[in-house]
């Protein structure tokens, strides 16, 4: 979890709670996709069986430790300090990323990415509803640089809105902006310009091409599930070594 401050978001992290990120999809102007948990990662093709549809990204929660947050915050300033911060803008990005300031807030960033790169930059898409609240941000945002981008997203008021409401929701106990929290989501969804799969993740520096460790695999839902495997299994905090992976599929009966 980032550090940075909570601007007009509460600060309190979204549980992984598939019901709870769909309401906060639809919030943003996202219509006809679900967010579905997965209760077994293997074999793939029965995975794939009991879904409603095919799967658009993939998300994974996992436990992690104070070093390894550190170390990530360390990474991605030594890169901007050598000047090798990500400087992507504009319709050639590969993939729609945004930079995480927002305390608390790497789930959120997770329905981001995933619905930002949904259709090409640019372009509504057959999901996103025309001037909703991810609409505007994503037109908004597309001729920013990361940073620009970054301040637009922490300042809207209306998303800020919509993800307090998602985040005051659920059964476990509130973590609040001052305390730690223990979990830790990454997006992998496919680019929708070169068609590979990225990791997103808005505390790292950038998007990750992870087509060359994937073998050129471009199934979302196979790649997905070999890349949260990997994390669960080498990123975990050893006390911790669980994750929870939920997948964005069409709504059932849509």
């Amino acid at each position: 979890m980032t550090r940075s401050t909570p601007g007009p978001y509460s600060g309190i992290p979204l549980e992984s709670d598939p019901a709870i990120f769909t309401d906060l999809l639809r919030a943003l102007g996202v219509k006809g996709l679900q967010f579905h948990d997965l209760l077994f990662l293997d074999p793939l093709e029965e995975v794939r069986a009991s879904l409603p549809g095919p799967v658009l990204a993939v998300i994974l929660i996992y436990a992690t430790t104070p070093d390894y947050e550190a170390g990530l915050r360390k990474e991605r300033q030594d890169a901007r300090d050598a000047g090798k911060g990500y400087a992507g803008v504009g319709a050639e990005e590969p993939t729609l990323w945004f930079d995480q300031t927002i305390r608390h807030a790497c789930g959120f960033m997770g329905i981001l990415h995933a619905a930002a790169n949904l259709s090409p930059a640019g372009q509504d898409g057959q999901y996103i509803e025309p001037n909703s609240l991810l609409s505007n941000l994503l037109r908004d945002a597309l001729s920013l640089a990361p940073a620009e981008r970054a301040a637009l997203l922490k300042s809207s008021l209306g998303i800020a809105e919509a993800y307090n409401a998602a985040s005051i929701r659920g059964t476990s106990q509130i973590v609040h902006a001052e305390e730690e929290a223990i979990g830790h989501y990454v997006c992998f969804t496919r680019s929708p310009q070169n068609g590979h799969i990225y990791e997103l993740d808005g505390g790292k520096n950038g998007p990750i091409d992870q087509n060359e460790w994937l073998g050129g695999d471009q199934d979302i839902l196979s790649a997905g599930l070999k890349l949260a495997q990997e994390f669960i299994a080498k990123r975990t905090d050893p006390q911790r070594p669980y994750g929870h992976v939920m997948v964005l599929v069409p709504e059932e009966n849509a």
